[in-house]
């Protein structure tokens, strides 16, 4: 089994479809989701994505219909159908079944689907600077992990793939680092930690606020501030954080070489620590 969809009530064996020609989400994107991981038996922060589907849900006006403890319940249900050592994405959701140009809060209809999502290795990507742009909170519902979000990370990574890179890196709307198309930002500099500080344009990510206590559990000084491209440029490392691929190394960041640095290493090492300790 490749893929289990949680739909109309039922746990159903594939991909079955969902949305209409019809449906609001369709036509109008009217969807939020939030992505958790099962690895190693183990299911990291699942409890914090199912909350901040709900959340996500409520900020984009749509009426949850499952509470984040019942979204919860049904993941786990799910992710046990799978072998063990499975590495599997898991993705809970809720959309809008009717509406015109505002989706109907009433009609918010709610599906999970898990499917085998090898973790990437941790031997780190390459990245470069992308011509595209956050958006400011004002411009579109930067407080939700909404599917209409995604589509300018998409253009992102392939004018990034275009250019031979992995990743893109965004700008916020003033021309300060927001974070990866795909995950948040870090970087290290004389052995002080640094991240964009949140300021409405992208998402707080779960593992990054993660990774951020971990490391400063561990005795690293932790920073949130404005990043520059000038900082990237100097940086003695910089890795990621996100669902994905969880921590990973940058080994080139446009024309300059990197090596994944001790850091971002440790940091990698703390996640996975945390990870096993939750089951």
């Amino acid at each position: 089994m490749d893929t289990l969809t949680y739909a109309h009530d039922e746990w159903i064996e594939g991909n079955p479809p969902l949305f209409n020609a019809r449906t609001h989400a369709t036509w109008l994107s009217s969807v939020v989701f939030d992505g958790a991981r099962a690895f190693e038996g183990v299911t990291p922060d699942l409890d914090l994505h199912c909350a901040r589907l709900v959340r996500s849900a409520h900020a984009f006006g749509l009426k949850p219909t499952h509470t984040a403890d019942e979204i919860f319940a049904l993941a786990l249900e799910g992710v046990s159908r799978f072998p063990d050592d499975a590495e599997l994405y898991i993705r809970p959701m809720f959309w809008a079944e009717d509406g015109w140009v505002d989706p109907d809060p009433e009609s918010t209809r709610f599906a999970i689907v898990i499917y085998h999502s090898p973790l990437p290795p941790s031997t780190g990507v390459t990245a470069c600077l992308s011509t595209r742009r956050r958006p400011a909170p004002d411009m579109a519902p930067t407080d939700a992990k909404a599917a209409c979000l995604y589509p300018n990370a998409g253009r992102a990574l392939r004018e990034a793939a275009d250019r031979g890179f992995d990743n893109a890196i965004l700008c916020d709307p003033i021309g300060n680092i927001a974070e990866f198309a795909t995950a948040n930002l870090f970087t290290v500099s004389n052995g002080a930690v640094y991240t964009p500080i949140p300021n409405g344009t992208f998402l707080n990510g779960i593992t990054r606020q993660r990774v951020i206590g971990l490391l400063r559990d561990n005795g690293y000084d932790v920073h949130e501030r404005t990043i520059t491209i000038a900082d990237l440029e100097t940086a003695d490392e910089i890795f990621s954080t996100g669902n994905h691929g969880k921590v990973q190394p940058v080994t080139r960041f446009e024309q300059r070489d990197m090596q994944p640095g001790p850091i971002s290493k440790h940091a990698r090492e703390l996640y996975w620590a945390f990870a096993r300790q939750t089951s």
